[in-house]
Order: structure tokens, then C-alpha cells, then sequence
């Protein structure tokens, strides 16, 4: 699988989920190194959003800015995890297709235990209904809620 990777930090964390990745049998595709967290976000959406990667991987110091940078290029569901459970319901339930995560408090064990959840992981079949609710909504615009 083609794994685009952005980080806005170099650490040994980052470092370290490379490492995994390629130990995994993954071809990681480094699209941002030490940019600015919205350029990294951005980075590696346009590449899963393009099909130059199959799935990507963003990190911050919060993991916020970058999933939210990833999540305004159209076609992109990043999703900021914390956990493996997390990163298994994101790819199951909302088919994100961006693991977001912070520099701060991620462990090296659990950024690889969350890799493995979201790699591994897949759509749930009957969720497609909602997921198409989701790109249709977000190619409508804002709905305004009854009052």
C-alpha cells in the first residue's frame, strides 16, 4: 500500500512511524517534512484525494491543525486518533481515509498499534449510506438546521 506521510515536526516519533511503515511492507511516500502544519495537511490530502496514495498519515504537535488542514481538501476523511479502537472506527464507521496524530502524547507502541488498526482496516458495507450522506453534504454546502 502507498502511504503518503507529513509531519510539520521532525521527532523520533515520526522517525519511528516510517520506520513502521516500511517494516510493514508499505511504500511511504514523505510528502511533507517540517513544512507548516497547514501545508502538511494539505500535502498529503491532495495526494490520497489524487490516488498517488492509497491512504495517509499526518502529524502536529496536537494532530488537530493537520487533520483539519487534510480535511479541507474535498475527497479527504482524516481523522485524529489517540488509540488503536479509534483508529479501527475511523476506517470502519467513517472510512476516513487520513490518520491524524499528535507528536505530543503518542507513544511510539501506540502510534504503531493505531497504524496497524488503520491500515488493516476497511469500510464497514453497511455504512456506505452514511458515508455518501457525508460527500453529498459536503459537496451541497452547509445545511442550515430548523430553528
Amino acid at each position: 500500500m502507498r502511504v503518503a506521510f507529513g509531519t510539520d515536526e521532525r521527532t523520533t516519533l515520526t522517525d519511528r512511524v516510517q520506520t513502521l511503515l516500511a517494516e510493514r511492507g508499505h511504500v511511504v511516500v514523505l510528502v511533507a517534512d517540517g513544512e507548516a502544519w497547514p501545508d502538511v495537511g494539505r500535502a498529503v490530502g491532495e495526494a490520497v484525494a489524487s490516488g498517488s496514495a492509497d491512504l495517509g498519515i499526518v502529524c502536529c504537535w496536537t494532530g488537530t491543525g493537520v487533520s483539519i488542514a487534510a480535511n479541507k481538501v474535498r475527497g479527504v476523511r482524516a481523522a485524529l486518533c489517540t488509540d488503536a479502537a479509534t483508529a479501527t472506527g475511523a476506517r470502519r464507521w467513517n472510512d476516513a481515509n487520513v490518520l491524524a496524530m499528535g507528536l505530543r502524547l503518542t507513544s511510539e507502541a501506540t502510534a504503531a498499534e493505531m497504524i496497524d488498526a488503520f491500515l488493516g482496516g476497511a469500510l464497514d458495507p453497511d455504512e456506505g449510506d452514511t458515508i455518501g450522506r457525508v460527500e453529498r453534504d459536503a459537496s451541497t454546502g452547509p445545511r442550515r438546521l430548523p430553528a
